[in-house]
């Protein structure tokens, strides 16, 4: 029986080394606030990314990933939950209780933890309760910019050298998986800018004014400075000679802070940029158009850990589409909006297709209104809103997109193939009756099973 035992254990100690020997060590770097087209990988001929763009050229970009929701706190928490917003508890931002994970939740951390992973995480945090996120936190990761010691709030900054020191020191006998989140490009964007104004072209759904061409131009600053930060942890990986064995991903919780992106359901605010490099496995300079959703990130990581992901999961590993086997993964993809605390309480909800996207929004008698134009307090809006209520004034076309941007529609359609800016509303035309009312009750049914049965804003916290 002893000599039975030994050979079992033997086996089971083989067998255990030889899955571990197998498993990858996974990086995942979360910029802030990026809008996916705004980077050269995407198709921008103006925003320097050297870094994400040579990332797509070693690996696979994804035109179809889009975020759970377009604000940071339930975009975080159902990324590495691997539930959408209202079943993990988090379907608001800083709204107290509505923002946080139940306690009963688990996370990536905990189920790679299992898998015989060390897990860490440098960087912006922004998700809640930490005990449903058992990272190991790497110190000083975090800091604040220079000159803003005594104003930190946002001017926070990544420190890339401590996660340097931190690959430096792990052993080689277990695998890793590191998420690196940087504060950029999320507002408070850089003063000083590197590109100039003049020649930056405005998004055809934005009012063109002078001072937007400058808020533009240090947004793009920022979002050059985060992507200089994506490149020192790469050059880390490959100083160190973890590259080959490293899944590299590269994201970003949401879109940027501007009209018609974050905290909205168009493209621009849920659609983010998402690249894979995987050494071997991948094909260099690939792209899928498989439509994910960033749910779908924890079984995707899980089963190439060699694990099967637990199966209520919302999300689905897309591991086929890595491996090349397929272009797709699923047919809709479900987003949710509730609120941003008292400042922005319009809540909304999603559908899309391939071709398709049906928004509801559940509180249409309310006034829009966000960070970008009540928000006195720091950069964001400030700086070019009232430039948008003069032209407004004075321009019809400045005026339908400012009435556009405050008053929101029950019911939105868009052929999103057609109109990618989603600035047609097709839901009053009979000639897509029949598309909206699919939607419509795919979208109801969804949210039923989601137990999401919220018919406008919850009560804004008290100020004391």
């Amino acid at each position: 029986m002893l000599v039975a035992f030994l050979a079992i254990l033997s086996t089971f100690t083989v067998t255990t080394a030889m899955a571990r020997n197998s498993q990858p060590n996974f990086v995942l770097f979360i910029s802030d606030d990026h809008t996916a087209t705004d980077c050269g990988a995407y198709g921008s001929r103006e925003v320097r990314t050297p870094n994400i763009d040579r990332l797509a050229r070693e690996g696979m970009l994804f035109r179809r990933a889009f975020a759970a929701s377009p604000t940071c706190m339930p975009s975080r928490a159902s990324l590495f939950t691997g539930l959408m917003p209202f079943r993990n508890g988090a379907h608001a931002n800083n709204l107290g209780s509505q923002s946080q994970c139940r306690e009963d939740v688990r996370s990536l951390p905990y189920y790679l933890n299992q898998l015989g992973y060390r897990v860490a995480q440098a960087g912006k945090t922004h998700f809640a309760p930490k005990s449903v996120f058992p990272f190991e936190r790497i110190t000083n990761s975090e800091v604040p910019e220079p000159g803003f010691e005594n104003h930190r709030d946002l001017h926070m900054d990544l420190n890339t050298s401590v996660v340097d020191e931190w690959l430096q020191n792990i052993s080689t006998n277990k695998p890793f998986c590191l998420v690196v989140c940087d504060h950029s490009p999320h507002v408070v964007w850089l003063a000083k800018t590197t590109y100039d104004p003049e020649t930056i072209t405005v998004p055809p759904n934005q009012i063109d004014t002078p001072d937007v061409r400058k808020s533009r131009a240090r947004y793009y600053t920022d979002i050059s400075k985060m992507d200089t930060n994506l490149g020192s942890v790469l050059a880390s990986l490959e100083k160190l000679g973890l590259g080959a064995n490293t899944i590299f991903i590269y994201t970003s919780d949401q879109g940027a802070q501007w009209p018609f992106s974050k905290w909205g359901l168009y493209d621009q605010g849920i659609q983010v940029p998402f690249i894979v490099r995987w050494p071997g496995k991948i094909r260099p300079g690939s792209s899928s158009d498989a439509m994910i959703s960033m749910v779908d990130v924890l079984p995707t990581f899980m089963e190439i850990a060699n694990s099967k992901p637990p199966l209520d999961l919302d999300g689905k590993s897309f591991l086929p589409v890595l491996e090349g086997k397929t272009n797709r993964h699923r047919d809709v993809i479900f987003a949710t909006h509730s609120q941003d605390t008292g400042m922005n309480s319009t809540p909304m909800r999603c559908i899309r297709t391939a071709r398709y996207k049906y928004i509801f929004n559940l509180s249409p008698e309310i006034e829009y209104t966000t960070h970008m134009d009540k928000a006195k307090d720091h950069d964001g809006g400030r700086e070019y809103w009232d430039s948008w209520v003069k032209a407004a004034a004075a321009d019809p076309r400045a005026a339908a997109i400012m009435k556009r941007y405050h008053w929101r529609p029950r019911e939105e359609l868009y052929d999103v193939l057609l109109d990618p800016y989603e600035v047609n509303n097709l839901a009053d035309n009979p000639a897509y009756a029949d598309i909206k009312t699919d939607l419509n009750r795919q979208l109801t049914a969804w949210r039923k099973q989601q137990n999401d049965s919220k018919t406008g804003p919850d009560p804004a916290p008290v100020k004391k």
